[in-house]
């Protein structure tokens, strides 16, 4: 949770921005906080960070094509230092908020804002933070993006009463309400439309700065059909792949699945999977381009993917404790495998 005077700081930089960009991790918890925060200033361009793990210079680009006077930086874990050292020549402000572990320096114009450095020391998804700083506003947005990162907010029970037909009573872990209710198709929706063409990303953006209320979401009308087709197709592809993973046999409880295509699903399918066997250590490898893109699910998931990368040529890990993900070369998967199971092993012993 931000304190009261960290809330007071952005609203200010927020309020007197004319121009805010906003870049936000590609996914619900990153998307719901941007919505949040357009809506509630009227004004500003969000930009889906695509790049895993860090925000890199690449993007500064778009700093200059929407003329940007204060970059706000939504859900990102890692931000290149030459994405920073381009801003700081240009003297526009960075407002970065997380709530992801880090251990980086952080320049000293750049106003940083985590719960895990306040004296209460939290995590809640940055949605939850920006519903803060909204003066809790659009509370169903604010539930969408929480729960799509598997936390139920304080605010729930206040859901419950303005939507009752939206959630089933009988609900109770985050997941449960991710897979199992309508608010939660939404946060899939999002998940799965967000891996569009640009030019579909950009159309449901304008779309939701606008909507009313989380019917409008939910009714495929022609203003949202290619949010709606997108989710279709993804979600084939996900069913698909489940069954193959489901598949797989586990060694120590850890369930390890390899897949190639077109898209990218490893965190969408980590999440299915540890939400149907919460009791195993799952890990999704996608192999594309010489590249080997991981998610993980279980305990202390995090540190078991330090350690297995250490050492591995351009590898690179983090996120949270238990939700992690990681990047290795193709070349190195049975190595990576290897050190998970021996890592696994011993802690199972």
């Amino acid at each position: 949770m931000l304190t009261k005077k960290q809330i007071k700081e952005i609203k200010e930089q927020l309020d007197n921005s004319q121009s805010p960009l906003f870049f936000f991790d590609n996914d619900a918890d990153g998307f719901c906080s941007f919505l949040l925060l357009r809506r509630h200033v009227g004004r500003g361009k969000g930009i889906p960070v695509k790049s895993f793990p860090e925000l890199n210079a690449d993007y500064f680009q778009k700093v200059l094509e929407f003329n940007a006077d204060c970059i706000f930086i939504l859900d990102k874990p890692v931000v290149a230092d030459d994405f920073f050292e381009e801003a700081r020549k240009m003297n526009i402000p960075i407002v970065w908020i997380d709530h992801h572990s880090n251990d980086k320096k952080i320049p000293e114009f750049v106003r940083y804002y985590n719960p895990l450095f306040n004296k209460n020391k939290k995590n809640e998804p940055v949605t939850y933070l920006c519903y803060q700083i909204t003066e809790k506003k659009d509370l169903w947005i604010a539930l969408v993006g929480c729960i799509a990162d598997n936390f139920i907010p304080d605010f729930y029970k206040d859901f419950k009463k303005l939507f009752p037909d939206l959630i089933d009573e009988n609900l109770e872990s985050a997941f449960d309400i991710f897979y199992n209710s309508q608010i939660g198709k939404i946060a899939r929706i999002f998940n799965f439309a967000l891996k569009d063409r640009t030019t579909n990303v950009m159309k449901m953006i304008k779309f939701l700065t606008n909507v009313a209320s989380p019917y409008e979401v939910l009714d495929e009308t022609s203003v949202n059909y290619t949010m709606h087709k997108r989710f279709k197709e993804i979600n084939r592809k996900i069913e698909k792949l489940l069954k193959k993973a489901e598949n797989e046999e586990s060694k120590n409880n850890l369930l390890f699945f390899e897949y190639s295509g077109e898209l990218s699903l490893s965190a969408d399918l980590s999440n299915e999977l540890i939400y149907k066997f919460p009791d195993k250590m799952i890990i999704v490898v996608y192999v594309s381009s010489g590249k080997a893109n991981i998610s993980g699910r279980g305990r202390k998931i995090k540190d078991v993917f330090l350690k297995a990368t250490k050492g591995l040529e351009n590898a690179t890990a983090g996120g949270h404790e238990n939700a992690a993900g990681a990047k290795i070369q193709i070349k190195d998967i049975e190595k990576f495998r290897e050190r998970v199971e021996e890592l696994v092993s011993k802690n199972s012993n």
